[in-house]
């Protein structure tokens, strides 16, 4: 009997969990964490651009926390490489930058085949500072694992980043592993991985990281390579031209999940974050349209009636989900459910399934299934 692989347990869980709740939603959910408005369908706001094929999408001032506009907030769908925000989040205050380290052959042994690498090798000792360059340049898989098992582990890494989701009010989010790759059950929204950004961008070391366009990594010998940040709004590569005043974020792909991006940029001392995920046409499509929303907040966002807030943690005083009947600032509602039915979108391919009989299923068969790679699934960034 083969025994099954610590994600392929969490991803079965995961499906199974997120099964639940359209069996039995509980009668009180019809409030929404960050105001009602974010669980309508359509776009929310007005004079937004023309042309979004994004399945979701979010526009938001950063220091202020008000929601500007946005299309489905909280439909909650593959996040790819996005979630490694939330990695970030749960890991970087750990560990000091010059703190060094030297892989091990275990330390990369859970990498998913088809994973984005940065080419993190076995018995090449590195900076922390190095692996988090590997995180968010290349979104280096092996560098997330690396670290990952510096912090106790991936069990430990996903419990940490889960329960971080839930201080901060993400609770369409849910964990299966911590680097973002495609595993069944593992969703988020507009909603928090803008709320993952906003929360990493109040710490120095992130924002620096996500800024840095290339940097220079071990390689075999004592030599190095260069490596590049895959963000095409910072760096102006394949046909995207360079933002002005981006400052951020992360960006994702895989074959499955499709595109997705968080940016963040400031012009004349505002910042303002934009969260794009699954646009449907286009190669450049998410850099594309998130430059397109990031010139309405900057041109029209200012005078914009706010349609919603981001929710502040817990754990720094913010108002439980649910506290306040309006779902305004300062009193956000609970999501109706974690698949994003409350916001009238449809449920992401990777998302749960229907009722408890579904949920039986993936316990009884789906660990042998999802020990094994899903053969095609590739990541790029």
């Amino acid at each position: 009997m083969h025994e099954t692989s610590p994600i392929a347990r969490r991803a079965a869980l995961g499906l199974a969990a997120a099964a639940i709740p359209f069996a039995a939603a509980p009668a009180h959910a019809a409030t929404v964490v960050g105001g009602a408005r974010l669980a309508r369908d359509g776009v929310q706001g007005s004079g937004l651009p023309g042309k979004l094929s994004a399945a979701a999408w979010l526009v938001a001032d950063h220091d202020s926390g008000e929601v500007l506009a946005s299309y489905r907030a909280h439909r909650a769908l593959a996040p790819a490489s996005t979630l490694k925000m939330l990695f970030a989040d749960t890991v970087l205050t750990k560990f000091a930058r010059t703190e060094r380290y030297t892989v091990t052959d275990a330390d990369l042994a859970d990498v998913p085949a088809g994973s984005s690498l940065v080419g993190v090798k076995a018995g090449i000792t590195y900076t922390v500072e190095q692996l988090w360059q590997g995180v968010f340049l290349r979104s280096g898989n092996d560098a997330v694992h690396v670290l990952a098992r510096m912090n106790g582990g991936i069990d430990r890494t996903v419990a940490e980043m889960q329960a971080l989701a839930d201080d901060l009010q993400a609770l369409d989010t849910r964990v299966v592993s911590p680097d973002g790759f495609d595993h069944p059950g593992q969703l988020s929204s507009a909603y928090d991985l803008t709320l993952f950004a906003r929360h990493g961008l109040r710490n120095d070391d992130f924002r620096a990281y996500c800024a840095t366009r290339t940097a220079d990594f071990p390689a075999d010998a004592g030599k190095t390579f260069q490596i590049q940040n895959t963000d095409r709004l910072l760096t102006g590569e394949r046909g995207v031209a360079t933002y002005r005043g981006l400052i951020g974020v992360k960006n994702g792909y895989t074959s499955h999940a499709g595109n997705t991006f968080t940016g963040a940029a400031t012009r004349h001392g505002r910042t303002l974050l934009v969260t794009v995920m699954h646009p449907t046409v286009g190669y450049n499509a998410v850099y594309e349209e998130t430059a397109a929303l990031l010139d309405w907040g900057f041109a029209q966002g200012s005078s914009a009636t706010a349609v919603g807030t981001l929710a502040e943690p817990l754990s720094e005083g913010g108002a439980k989900a649910g506290a306040g009947a309006d779902g305004g600032k300062g009193a956000p509602g609970r999501a109706a459910s974690r698949d994003g039915g409350g916001s009238g979108g449809g449920r992401s391919p990777w998302g749960v399934l229907e009722g408890a009989g579904g949920a039986l299923a993936v316990l009884v068969g789906g660990a042998w299934a999802l020990r094994r790679r899903r053969p095609g699934t590739a990541e790029r960034d």
